[in-house]
């Protein structure tokens, strides 16, 4: 088992345009600045500048190895009852379900002298045991100190009697689209692997899970099974990047590499180190990205701002004076280019802050205060929005129903309360139904509910993935949102 994502875009098509092979290519031969010169930042030569950085980032490079015991159907379970499988192919009397050890690698990246490593929640999340192999040899166990799925982060802590070696964080902000980057990793297994490559674009969202908090920066550096939790570097040896999926059709490196932004990474990292767990900010709004006919119509000169479409009564945002049909366009001084980056600013920011927001209303700009609360505490809000667009009620899945459906125990919600004339009631809908996903997206909660609807607009007709909690079965149902 490799952790790693794999994005596959069936759209894709390739072909082979030609080869072309350059001979004794001398970079500084190329006339371009030196890294010490103010156009670069450091004091090398491009020529020996990944060198550098290849020497200074292996040794805070760690290779993880991960165990994971996971609780499977026995084969023949379908067929244990039918007698006319039983007498002619013998099928034993065997546990309805068996456990299973799975073994699999990732990367990770050393970020303090006391063993703190930074990683993916995807590479350490349900391990049962963590073996950590840094570059000098030495083998270290690692406990989890918390993970955070909605940004595919992790942090892990191995213990050791000297200080161990780690890397600076540089601004993922000023990161710029065509900078020379570094990743290093253990793809399959290959240990202190260092390839290179520039930034190929940033801002790349919905990329996997369009529910997460995702702001990618996509490179063409090599990165393939094994890079995941990795650093991605710049020239200066600075960790601006860690690497979490590619898009590939074939499951290996097409030149499409996806990276958390350093700035990101850091602000999760440091709140699991502290905390054990991520305290996210909440506006109480739900919105949705400007088309450019629509940001004509209003008067802006592009698509860039973020849509109100609802707002939750008695939330940040309410109480703050946020109207339907406002545009954000700035969260505390940061321009806002879509819905996602204000959802993502929004996160970011520490809950019971005070800060401006710049609006535009019919025409106007307009500029409020908004103290933005505290999305654990926004539970009440957020179950009332859902029975008031959807006509239910839930609840997060137990521990007991997922292992009694075989159910992932992050994914989905359990419904407690139908009103037969909503939309789930109209469609079949019952108490103690599971709802797993909508729109092809995995539901995570209720709050992960919640952010969903959030991209849906009113009267919308879509399909949820449903569990029948009489038979166990799944199926789609279409419902329209209210």
């Amino acid at each position: 088992m490799w952790h790693h994502r794999f994005l596959v875009n069936k759209g894709l098509r390739r072909s082979l345009l030609g080869a072309i092979l350059v001979w004794g290519l001398n970079l500084s031969s190329l006339n371009l600045p030196a890294q010490g010169s103010p156009e670069a930042g450091t004091g090398e030569d491009l020529t020996t500048a990944i060198i550098q950085v290849a020497k200074k980032a292996i040794p805070a490079v760690a290779h993880i190895e991960v165990t994971e015991r996971q609780e499977v159907a026995a084969p023949f379970l379908p067929f244990e009852s039918d007698p006319f499988f039983r007498r002619f192919f013998g099928v034993p009397q065997m546990p309805k379900k068996f456990r299973r050890e799975v073994k699999g690698l990732g990367s990770g990246i050393l970020m303090d002298a006391q063993g703190h490593i930074l990683t993916n929640h995807h590479v350490v999340g349900g391990a049962t045991k963590l073996e950590v192999t840094l570059a000098d040899g030495s083998k270290y166990e690692a406990r989890l100190v918390g993970t955070d799925p909605k940004t595919d982060l992790a942090v892990i802590k191995i213990e050791a009697k000297e200080p161990l070696p780690y890397l600076p964080f540089g601004d993922s902000d000023k990161v710029e689209v065509g900078e020379w980057v570094v990743a290093i990793g253990h793809p399959r297994g290959l240990d202190q692997t260092v390839t290179q490559g520039i930034i190929s674009a940033k801002h790349r969202r919905g990329v996997t899970d369009p529910g997460n908090y995702q702001d990618f920066l996509q490179t063409d550096a090599a990165i393939n099974p094994g890079n995941s939790g990795g650093p991605l570097l710049n020239l200066k040896g600075e960790v601006i990047g860690v690497n979490a999926a590619i898009a590939s059709q074939t499951g290996g490196f097409e030149g499409i590499g996806f990276t958390i932004p350093s700035n990101m990474a850091l602000h999760v990292a440091k709140q699991l180190i502290s905390n054990g767990k991520v305290l996210r900010g909440w506006l109480g709004v739900n919105v949705q990205d400007l088309t450019p006919e629509l940001a004509q119509k209003l008067g802006l000169k592009g698509p860039r701002g973020a849509l109100v479409a609802d707002v939750v009564k008695g939330g940040p945002a309410d109480q703050a004076g946020v109207k339907k049909g406002d545009v954000v366009l700035t969260f505390g001084g940061k321009q806002i280019i879509d819905g996602s980056s204000l959802r993502n600013e929004v996160a970011a920011t520490p809950p019971g802050q005070n800060v401006k927001l710049e609006l535009l209303r019919e025409a106007q700009r307009k500029e409020l205060t908004v103290k933005v609360g505290n999305l654990e505490d926004a539970a009440a809000a957020l179950l009332s929005s859902i029975k008031e667009r959807l006509g239910v009620e839930v609840r997060p899945v137990s521990q007991v129903e997922a292992e009694r459906y075989g159910t992932d125990p992050e994914v989905g919600v359990t419904i407690t309360w139908v009103d037969p004339k909503g939309p789930m009631g109209k469609a079949g809908l019952e108490v103690r139904d599971i709802l797993l996903g909508v729109e092809g997206q995995d539901i995570r909660g209720v709050e992960g509910l919640m952010e969903l609807l959030g991209s849906i607009k009113p009267r919308q007709r879509v399909t949820f993935i449903a569990l029948d909690h009489r038979t166990g079965n799944t199926g789609l149902v279409e419902v329209t949102v209210r």
